[in-house]
């Protein structure tokens, strides 16, 4: 009887064993991110590496990643990055970064070694999610006589959500009481041109259009903005209007 209660107890414990050291291991499922492609290369030519990653991952939990790992130089004499497609837990799809010779850990990544990602779409842009045409200067919330400058609190939503409804809570600001306020995001084109997207208080903010929305990469002060809350181009325009 004792040795029977023994031997139930011993299974018991290394089934536990064994299921601790897999959810430790390359199989474990513990990550935040679910992988929806990898792509390795160069801006200019890259090659899908999806399957090949999903063989290494089986393998081990980290490996150093090169030209040798995937069987593949897609750009001869360029360093070459492996970067990581995934979809965050709020939903936002978010890149990751290897420089060519760095060391993969897959520990971040939601069932790495049992190969459970790939399967669900990707955007397509080199550059992630976050690829869109315009490059923001500055954002403005208020009306033309009294607004303020909202570029910093922007980057803090952008970070968190490719869209989201915009108003006064959303700012921690009320510039103008009692009057309907809307928010002004200046950009710099493809063509290089200034541009101005006005939303209404109350209104969805989508991000998909501007670069580096959800990275932050954008009003650095590198890039000028005007400085017209009407916006440079319509300036311009109403300009030539007045010459006429």
């Amino acid at each position: 009887m004792f040795q029977t209660r023994f031997t139930i107890l011993l299974m018991l414990a290394l089934s536990f064993l064994q299921g601790r050291l897999a959810a430790q291991g390359p199989g474990g499922d513990a990550g935040e991110y679910v992988i929806l492609s990898a792509q390795y290369g160069t801006e200019r030519s890259h090659v899908d590496v999806t399957n090949r990653l999903k063989e290494l991952a089986s393998a081990d939990l980290q490996f150093r990643m090169g030209n040798r790992s995937f069987g593949v130089d897609p750009d001869p004499g360029a360093v070459k990055t492996l970067r990581i497609y995934a979809r965050g837990p709020n939903g936002q799809e978010q890149m990751f970064e290897y420089r060519e010779g760095s060391v993969i850990d897959g520990a971040q990544f939601r069932g790495w070694g049992r190969g459970e990602w790939g399967n669900e779409r990707w955007s397509g842009n080199w550059n992630g999610g976050d690829a869109g045409m315009y490059v923001i200067l500055s954002a403005q919330y208020g009306t033309r006589r009294r607004h303020v400058d909202v570029t910093d609190r922007l980057k803090e939503l952008a970070r968190a959500d490719l869209q989201f409804r915009m108003g006064n809570r959303s700012f921690g600001v009320d510039p103008d009481r009692g009057h309907v306020k809307t928010l002004r995001i200046y950009a710099r084109g493809p063509n290089g041109r200034e541009q101005m997207f006005e939303y209404r208080e109350g209104s969805v903010v989508d991000g998909t259009q501007f670069r580096g929305w959800g990275r932050g990469e954008w009003g650095n002060g590198n890039d000028r903005w005007s400085g017209r809350w009407e916006g440079e181009e319509r300036e311009r325009g109403r300009d030539r209007e007045r010459q006429r």
